[in-house]
């Protein structure tokens, strides 16, 4: 059997007492708690959001925009967290720049 973890965050929100009045009375009508009621309502308008970022670049440069590019950066960026990165290179000196460029 599977188990399914579901990562959860404690958030305290104010609501006018009106509101949170009208709130409780719809819960207790479905029988359940107002915590359990307005949590379902937010999952719900939650679940039904499709958020879709095109380009996540702030200078909207075009190379970040092509999902094969994106998914090759945050593959890139997992490895070198993850201390996998296939190599690293160690520049010490303007010559051992000049030496990598000219060997790209």
């Amino acid at each position: 059997m599977a188990t399914t973890i579901v990562n959860k965050k404690r958030k305290n929100i104010d609501l006018p007492e009106d509101a949170l009045h009208k709130l409780s009375i719809m819960a207790a009508a479905q029988g359940k708690s107002v915590k359990a009621f307005i949590e379902n309502i937010l999952i719900k308008k939650a679940d039904s959001i499709t958020i879709e970022i095109s380009n996540p670049s702030p200078s909207d440069d075009p190379f970040f925009a092509n999902p094969k590019n994106l998914t090759e950066v945050e593959s890139r960026i997992k490895e070198h967290k993850e201390g996998k990165t296939k190599a690293t290179i160690t520049l010490t000196s303007a010559e051992d720049i000049g030496d990598f460029l000219k060997n790209l």
